[in-house]
């Protein structure tokens, strides 16, 4: 049983894929509220599907871009369960799920752009396949508009750049799961995928006075 979990956005959202299909996929309710909904949602679902922790044997994550705190919570409850339970823990970049899922409904190269805040949007490209071009990066809509298709939260937020509005708008957990296990995406270490800096920065030294 595979647990998928994706909190690069402000909506958790969470899945369990028994090796054939996805068995319960789960979204908050309330945005922005990750460290609170991440743990009730994954005890949720592991009682829908009949099964407890002791029955995982992998878990899956997106690892973003997105923001700090969000993927922080994410990740770091992926990897101490993957350690407490002795299960291998795969990263996805969530730009990608979003790519997986929209390739099965389009048939030409496409744009995923998901929101960065500070009116700006995650972007890569991606093939009528889904494989990934180039990116991830970080950009002003109007730096990176483009007349092709565009999947994400990012397409809604700034029209004006990216009229051909198409796909899901955030990644989901059940197309998470399913890339991991049917191999349609590129496994990277659960790290945390940062294109800026943390708005939260630990102090500097003060200068040396001469």
């Amino acid at each position: 049983m595979l647990l998928a979990l994706d909190t690069a956005t402000p909506l958790v959202t969470v899945a369990l894929h028994d090796g054939s299909d996805v068995v319960v996929e789960l979204v908050s309710e309330r945005p922005m509220k990750h460290g609170e909904q991440l743990a009730p949602l994954i005890e949720q679902a592991l009682a829908q599907a009949g099964v407890v922790r002791q029955d995982l044997t992998a878990i899956a994550a997106g690892v973003g871009p997105g923001p700090f705190t969000g993927l922080r919570v994410g990740l770091v409850t992926a990897r101490t369960l993957g350690f407490v339970l002795e299960v291998p823990v795969y990263g996805v970049c969530s730009l990608d799920v979003l790519a997986v899922e929209a390739a099965r409904q389009l048939d030409r190269p496409f744009l995923v752009a998901t929101d960065a805040r500070r009116k700006e949007v995650y972007l890569a490209s991606y093939d009528e396949t889904g494989d990934r071009l180039e990116g991830p990066v970080v950009a002003k809509p109007a730096a990176v508009a483009s007349e092709l298709p565009v999947v994400g939260e990012g397409a809604h937020l700034y029209p004006d750049d990216f009229p051909q509005a198409v796909g899901p708008r955030r990644p989901s957990a059940g197309w998470l799961a399913r890339a991991v296990t049917e191999e349609l995406a590129e496994l990277v270490d659960p790290e945390p995928m940062y294109l800026r800096r943390p708005d939260a920065e630990a102090p500097r030294p003060p200068k040396k006075v001469s």
